[in-house]
Protein backbone atom coordinates (compact mmCIF):
# COMPACT_ATOMS: atom_id res chain seq x y z
CA UNK A 1 0.00 0.00 0.00
CA UNK A 2 1.01 3.66 -0.67
CA UNK A 3 2.10 5.81 2.28
CA UNK A 4 -0.32 7.09 4.73
CA UNK A 5 -0.99 10.82 3.45
CA UNK A 6 0.99 14.12 4.97
CA UNK A 7 -0.19 17.24 5.51
CA UNK A 8 0.41 19.73 2.69
CA UNK A 9 3.30 21.50 4.37
CA UNK A 10 5.21 18.38 4.71
CA UNK A 11 5.29 17.71 0.84
CA UNK A 12 6.06 21.32 0.41
CA UNK A 13 9.27 20.74 2.60
CA UNK A 14 10.19 17.67 1.13
CA UNK A 15 10.27 19.10 -2.36
CA UNK A 16 11.96 22.26 -0.80
CA UNK A 17 14.39 19.19 0.25
CA UNK A 18 14.71 17.44 -2.74
CA UNK A 19 15.03 20.42 -5.06
CA UNK A 20 18.07 21.49 -2.75
CA UNK A 21 19.63 18.01 -3.38
CA UNK A 22 19.17 18.22 -6.96
CA UNK A 23 20.35 22.41 -7.53
CA UNK A 24 23.24 21.23 -5.16
CA UNK A 25 24.34 18.36 -7.17
CA UNK A 26 23.80 20.51 -10.82
CA UNK A 27 25.69 22.99 -9.17
CA UNK A 28 28.86 20.94 -7.81
CA UNK A 29 28.88 19.68 -11.23
CA UNK A 30 28.63 23.74 -13.05
CA UNK A 31 31.30 24.13 -11.29
CA UNK A 32 33.40 21.09 -12.49
CA UNK A 33 32.56 21.43 -16.32
CA UNK A 34 33.18 25.33 -16.44
CA UNK A 35 36.63 24.60 -15.23
CA UNK A 36 36.82 22.84 -18.50
CA UNK A 37 34.22 24.57 -20.84
CA UNK A 38 36.80 25.62 -23.26
CA UNK A 39 37.69 21.96 -24.01
CA UNK A 40 34.18 20.45 -23.99
CA UNK A 41 33.22 23.64 -26.75
CA UNK A 42 36.01 22.65 -28.86
CA UNK A 43 34.80 18.92 -29.09
CA UNK A 44 30.82 19.50 -29.69
CA UNK A 45 31.91 22.47 -32.46
CA UNK A 46 33.86 19.80 -34.23
CA UNK A 47 30.50 18.57 -36.35
CA UNK A 48 30.24 22.29 -37.39
CA UNK A 49 33.97 22.93 -37.97
CA UNK A 50 34.39 19.78 -39.99
CA UNK A 51 31.31 21.26 -42.25
CA UNK A 52 32.65 24.49 -42.88
CA UNK A 53 34.88 26.01 -45.50
CA UNK A 54 38.86 24.99 -45.34
CA UNK A 55 40.22 28.10 -43.07
CA UNK A 56 36.50 28.89 -41.48
CA UNK A 57 36.28 28.63 -38.08
CA UNK A 58 33.49 29.89 -35.25
CA UNK A 59 33.76 33.52 -34.21
CA UNK A 60 32.56 35.90 -31.47
CA UNK A 61 30.68 39.16 -32.31
CA UNK A 62 31.26 41.23 -29.05
CA UNK A 63 33.90 40.99 -26.63
CA UNK A 64 31.59 39.21 -23.40
CA UNK A 65 30.13 36.29 -25.73
CA UNK A 66 33.11 33.54 -25.21
CA UNK A 67 32.56 34.40 -21.28
CA UNK A 68 28.91 33.95 -21.71
CA UNK A 69 28.79 30.52 -24.06
CA UNK A 70 31.19 29.09 -22.22
CA UNK A 71 29.36 29.27 -18.47
CA UNK A 72 25.75 28.79 -20.65
CA UNK A 73 28.01 25.52 -21.67
CA UNK A 74 28.93 24.47 -18.31
CA UNK A 75 25.38 24.68 -16.96
CA UNK A 76 23.95 22.65 -19.78
CA UNK A 77 27.09 20.19 -19.33
CA UNK A 78 26.58 19.94 -15.28
CA UNK A 79 23.41 19.39 -15.56
CA UNK A 80 23.65 16.19 -17.56
CA UNK A 81 26.17 15.07 -15.41
CA UNK A 82 24.07 15.83 -12.50
CA UNK A 83 21.02 14.11 -14.18
CA UNK A 84 20.72 10.69 -12.27
CA UNK A 85 21.00 12.83 -8.67
CA UNK A 86 17.96 14.86 -10.48
CA UNK A 87 16.01 11.53 -11.42
CA UNK A 88 16.85 9.89 -8.24
CA UNK A 89 15.30 13.19 -6.61
CA UNK A 90 12.11 12.88 -8.98
CA UNK A 91 11.86 9.66 -8.05
CA UNK A 92 12.22 9.77 -4.43
CA UNK A 93 9.51 12.70 -4.11
CA UNK A 94 6.89 10.96 -5.84
CA UNK A 95 8.02 7.17 -4.01
CA UNK A 96 6.02 7.99 -0.60
CA UNK A 97 2.31 7.69 -2.47
CA UNK A 98 3.50 4.44 -4.42
CA UNK A 99 2.66 0.84 -3.51
CA UNK A 100 5.59 -1.27 -2.39
CA UNK A 101 4.98 -2.85 -5.36
CA UNK A 102 5.86 0.20 -7.70
CA UNK A 103 8.81 1.35 -5.32
CA UNK A 104 10.87 -1.37 -7.16
CA UNK A 105 11.22 0.39 -10.05
CA UNK A 106 13.33 3.02 -9.09
CA UNK A 107 16.70 2.22 -9.99
CA UNK A 108 15.32 0.77 -13.34
CA UNK A 109 13.27 4.52 -13.86
CA UNK A 110 16.93 6.25 -12.77
CA UNK A 111 18.99 4.22 -14.97
CA UNK A 112 16.39 3.82 -18.06
CA UNK A 113 16.34 7.60 -17.70
CA UNK A 114 19.28 8.60 -17.83
CA UNK A 115 20.32 6.19 -20.82
CA UNK A 116 17.45 7.14 -22.38
CA UNK A 117 18.43 10.84 -22.44
CA UNK A 118 21.67 9.82 -23.17
CA UNK A 119 21.46 7.87 -26.08
CA UNK A 120 19.33 9.89 -27.70
CA UNK A 121 21.94 13.28 -27.50
CA UNK A 122 24.51 10.55 -28.84
CA UNK A 123 22.36 9.74 -31.92
CA UNK A 124 21.45 13.39 -32.46
CA UNK A 125 25.54 14.66 -32.10
CA UNK A 126 27.18 11.75 -34.16
CA UNK A 127 24.79 10.62 -36.69
CA UNK A 128 22.69 14.09 -36.76
CA UNK A 129 24.87 16.84 -36.40
CA UNK A 130 26.81 16.52 -39.56
CA UNK A 131 24.60 15.79 -41.74
CA UNK A 132 22.67 18.62 -40.71
CA UNK A 133 25.82 21.80 -40.79
CA UNK A 134 26.67 20.30 -43.64
CA UNK A 135 23.58 20.48 -45.39
CA UNK A 136 22.61 23.93 -44.11
CA UNK A 137 25.96 25.58 -44.92
CA UNK A 138 26.27 24.63 -47.81
CA UNK A 139 22.78 25.95 -49.12
CA UNK A 140 24.43 28.91 -48.09
CA UNK A 141 26.29 28.28 -51.44
CA UNK A 142 29.66 29.66 -52.83
CA UNK A 143 29.56 32.91 -52.83
CA UNK A 144 28.98 33.98 -48.95
CA UNK A 145 31.35 33.39 -46.51
CA UNK A 146 30.03 31.60 -43.21
CA UNK A 147 30.49 33.14 -40.12
CA UNK A 148 28.87 31.32 -37.44
CA UNK A 149 29.11 32.72 -33.82
CA UNK A 150 30.04 30.72 -30.65
CA UNK A 151 26.68 31.42 -29.22
CA UNK A 152 24.53 31.24 -31.62
CA UNK A 153 26.11 27.52 -32.44
CA UNK A 154 25.52 26.71 -29.26
CA UNK A 155 21.87 27.37 -28.92
CA UNK A 156 21.16 25.90 -31.96
CA UNK A 157 23.39 22.51 -30.72
CA UNK A 158 21.17 22.79 -27.32
CA UNK A 159 18.10 22.89 -28.80
CA UNK A 160 18.63 19.96 -30.97
CA UNK A 161 20.49 18.03 -28.38
CA UNK A 162 17.73 18.38 -25.59
CA UNK A 163 14.87 17.55 -28.33
CA UNK A 164 16.73 14.09 -29.32
CA UNK A 165 17.16 13.47 -25.62
CA UNK A 166 13.40 14.69 -24.58
CA UNK A 167 11.97 12.17 -27.50
CA UNK A 168 13.99 9.35 -26.62
CA UNK A 169 12.12 8.92 -22.85
CA UNK A 170 9.01 8.46 -24.95
CA UNK A 171 9.04 4.91 -23.88
CA UNK A 172 9.49 6.41 -20.30
CA UNK A 173 6.55 8.57 -20.49
CA UNK A 174 4.36 5.46 -22.06
CA UNK A 175 5.64 3.33 -19.16
CA UNK A 176 4.21 5.87 -16.37
CA UNK A 177 1.06 6.63 -18.17
CA UNK A 178 0.45 2.95 -18.30
CA UNK A 179 0.95 1.82 -15.02
CA UNK A 180 -1.45 4.66 -14.18
CA UNK A 181 -3.96 2.72 -16.70
CA UNK A 182 -4.09 6.34 -19.10
CA UNK A 183 -3.43 4.57 -21.52
CA UNK A 184 -2.66 0.35 -22.38
CA UNK A 185 -1.22 -1.30 -25.31
CA UNK A 186 -4.61 -1.57 -27.15
CA UNK A 187 -5.24 2.00 -27.62
CA UNK A 188 -1.55 2.54 -28.25
CA UNK A 189 -1.51 0.38 -31.30
CA UNK A 190 -4.52 1.57 -32.07
CA UNK A 191 -3.16 5.47 -32.27
CA UNK A 192 0.01 4.29 -34.46
CA UNK A 193 -1.18 6.06 -37.74
CA UNK A 194 -1.58 9.82 -35.18
CA UNK A 195 1.61 8.40 -33.35
CA UNK A 196 3.42 9.04 -37.27
CA UNK A 197 1.76 12.25 -37.89
CA UNK A 198 2.59 13.76 -34.78
CA UNK A 199 6.68 12.50 -35.10
CA UNK A 200 6.96 14.48 -38.20
CA UNK A 201 5.15 17.64 -37.10
CA UNK A 202 7.50 17.06 -33.63
CA UNK A 203 10.27 16.90 -36.08
CA UNK A 204 9.48 19.79 -38.28
CA UNK A 205 9.13 22.07 -34.86
CA UNK A 206 11.90 21.50 -33.21
CA UNK A 207 14.67 20.96 -36.08
CA UNK A 208 16.06 23.14 -39.52
CA UNK A 209 13.63 23.19 -42.20
CA UNK A 210 15.35 20.28 -44.35
CA UNK A 211 13.70 16.80 -44.81
CA UNK A 212 16.80 15.02 -43.47
CA UNK A 213 16.70 16.43 -39.79
CA UNK A 214 12.89 15.86 -40.00
CA UNK A 215 13.26 12.64 -40.34
CA UNK A 216 16.29 12.13 -38.14
CA UNK A 217 14.01 13.49 -35.54
CA UNK A 218 10.75 11.60 -36.46
CA UNK A 219 11.71 7.84 -37.47
CA UNK A 220 13.46 7.25 -33.65
CA UNK A 221 9.99 8.99 -32.38
CA UNK A 222 7.79 5.99 -34.20
CA UNK A 223 10.18 3.43 -33.35
CA UNK A 224 10.37 4.09 -29.97
CA UNK A 225 6.59 4.63 -29.57
CA UNK A 226 6.37 0.92 -30.86
CA UNK A 227 8.92 0.49 -28.08
CA UNK A 228 6.54 2.22 -25.84
CA UNK A 229 3.79 -0.16 -27.12
CA UNK A 230 5.45 -3.27 -25.62
CA UNK A 231 6.70 -1.97 -22.71
CA UNK A 232 2.61 -0.91 -21.97
CA UNK A 233 2.12 -4.98 -23.01
CA UNK A 234 4.39 -5.89 -20.29
CA UNK A 235 4.06 -3.03 -17.54
CA UNK A 236 0.67 -1.39 -17.59
CA UNK A 237 -2.33 -1.31 -15.46
CA UNK A 238 -3.79 -5.27 -15.23
CA UNK A 239 -7.55 -5.05 -16.12
CA UNK A 240 -9.39 -4.70 -12.56
CA UNK A 241 -10.65 -9.21 -12.92
CA UNK A 242 -6.40 -9.51 -13.26
CA UNK A 243 -5.57 -8.03 -9.94
CA UNK A 244 -8.33 -9.78 -7.95
CA UNK A 245 -6.98 -12.73 -9.47
CA UNK A 246 -3.31 -12.25 -8.59
CA UNK A 247 -4.19 -11.00 -4.80
CA UNK A 248 -6.19 -14.42 -4.48
CA UNK A 249 -5.55 -16.17 -1.78
CA UNK A 250 -3.95 -19.66 -2.72
CA UNK A 251 -6.23 -22.64 -2.38
CA UNK A 252 -4.63 -25.37 -0.28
Amino acid sequence: MAEQDLPFTSHLEELRKRLMIAAGAWFVAFLGCYAVAEKIFAYIAEPVKKALPEGNTLVFINATEPFFTFMKLGALAGFLIAMPVIFWQAWSFVAPGLYSNEKRFVFPFVFVSTLCFASGTFFGFFLVFPQIFTFLISFGGSEFAPMLSMAGYLSFATKLLLAFGMVFELPIVIFFLARMGVVDHKWLAAKRKYALVAGFIIGAMLTPPDVFSQTALALPFVILYEVGIIVARFFGKKPVSEEDEDEAPDEA
